[in-house]
């Protein structure tokens, strides 16, 4: 039971773990920023009347491009560490270096393809609702926000909330499609 709640890991697997809990980090900041910049052009209200307030600490005056790149990569990073935290921890102790590698990096693309479906899966339903579906469930966060483009303001939210789910799934999906090596005998060789 301690090995589940409290698991030892050799120290010369923990480098190598921490590198690509922070490459995931970075593909999913990276992802984050271009995701951002692409909502923003559709629905800048979501920012300046939302993310803006909610990110003021990270507004270094740079200019409003900048920092929806800044939001993307703060609200999306923390996905990508966990991701290749929790990818590592399986592959890393059970596979060859080389091997690891393989199936980290493929759980890394189901991951963020995933997300992207999802996040384009939220775009279309909001595309499929349109302008003049009933919202009436939205005025109090339309009233709260100040949004007067309504529509685009939930096309925006419908992208995010989306792809947070598709990468939750991408995570699932991983656990499932990209299995650690079973190794039988030291005689045998490491199954794929």
């Amino acid at each position: 039971m301690w090995k589940l709640l409290i698991p030892q890991i050799a120290f010369n697997d923990l480098g190598v773990m921490v590198k690509y809990m922070l490459i995931g980090a970075l593909i999913a900041g990276g992802y984050g920023i271009l995701h951002d910049q692409i909502t923003y052009s559709i629905g800048p209200e979501y920012f300046h009347n939302f993310k803006f307030d909610q990110f003021a600490y990270a507004d270094f005056g740079l200019g409003n491009h900048i920092f929806v790149g800044i939001i993307g990569f703060l609200a999306t990073w923390w996905v990508g560490a966990i991701v290749g935290w929790i990818l590592a921890r399986r592959m890393i102790p059970a596979c060859p270096r080389d091997i690891a590698h393989r199936k980290i990096m493929r759980g890394y693309v189901i991951v963020f393809t995933t997300a992207i479906a999802f996040g384009i899966c939220g775009y279309l339903y909001g595309l499929y609702r349109g302008p003049a579906a009933d919202y009436s469930y939205w005025h109090a966060t339309f009233r709260a926000y100040r949004v007067v483009d309504t529509y685009h303001f939930i096309c925006v939210g419908y992208i995010h909330n989306a792809g947070y789910l598709g990468g939750l799934l991408g995570i699932v999906l991983t656990y499932f499609l990209v299995k650690p090596c079973s190794i039988k005998t030291e005689n045998e060789s490491v199954s794929v």
